[in-house]
């Protein structure tokens, strides 16, 4: 196993409802719920957001001219190539080439996810006390849809429920790291987080739409800067 040599806190607010399906709904009440934990908190699994910060790198580079899929020539480029196969792995390679860093499931705030599980632990022992389901309701809403015609009427049997977290919730996630990360890396990886815009079912059809950052805006600065004249002084001459 390997040994984890830093650790950097991810933050992200969402900014608009949204859903981090769990694949299945409750018959009644909504088609699609929302992942959440046994205290009835919502949380993005760290597979799901590794995923979604590996689709942005990969789109961040290729606005570079960089596809990771391919050899880089370009000494320029390769650099930042490397820097994502270090972050990321490369992808169809054997577990122990999947990258320095690991991606905990993003859930609210541990001040709130503690004093919730205190709170349904002592209510519960009275009867009508806070229930997880209570706590579920406090957080999402049920936003309901249905499919139009061409002539702007509901098409038959296509009303939908879907339960949204909503806006202004927080979440935090851990990124661990089996190797410190370079200058280089940490750079890629906040202009990354920067470029993330949205998550959550619906993404590409505008919902979900959040402000993200690692650590504080310091640092996130610091990354940025080293980013931006890196690119600019090695992709543009």
């Amino acid at each position: 196993m390997a040994t984890t040599i830093e650790i950097l806190a991810l933050k992200f607010e969402l900014l608009s409802a949204a859903t981090f399906g769990r694949g299945d709904g409750l018959p009644g009440l909504v088609d699609r719920e929302v992942e959440h934990d046994r205290n009835g908190l919502p949380f993005l699994r760290g597979r799901t957001l590794r995923g979604l910060l590996a689709e942005e790198t990969d789109g961040l580079l290729d606005m570079l001219g960089i596809d990771r899929s391919q050899t880089q020539h370009d000494e320029r480029k390769k650099k930042w190539k490397d820097a994502g196969d270090r972050l990321l792995g490369i992808g169809g390679r054997m577990t122990d080439e999947t990258g320095i860093m690991r991606v905990g499931d993003a859930c609210l705030p541990e001040g709130v996810r503690r004093l919730i599980a205190v709170s349904l632990e002592a209510r519960q022992q009275a009867t009508g006390g806070l229930t997880p389901t209570d706590v579920l309701e406090s957080l999402t809403a049920i936003r309901r849809q249905t499919a139009m015609t061409p002539f702007g009427a509901p098409e038959t049997a296509s009303l939908r429920a879907m339960r949204v977290v909503l806006p202004g919730t927080i979440f935090e996630a851990r990124l661990t790291f089996d190797h410190s990360p370079n200058e280089r890396e940490r750079a890629l990886l906040a202009a990354s987080i920067l470029a993330w815009r949205r998550a959550g079912t619906g993404r590409n059809r505008g919902r979900g739409r959040l402000r993200a950052w690692i650590q504080d805006d310091e640092w996130m600065r610091a990354q940025f800067d080293f980013f931006e004249k890196e690119v600019g002084d090695e992709l543009t001459r």
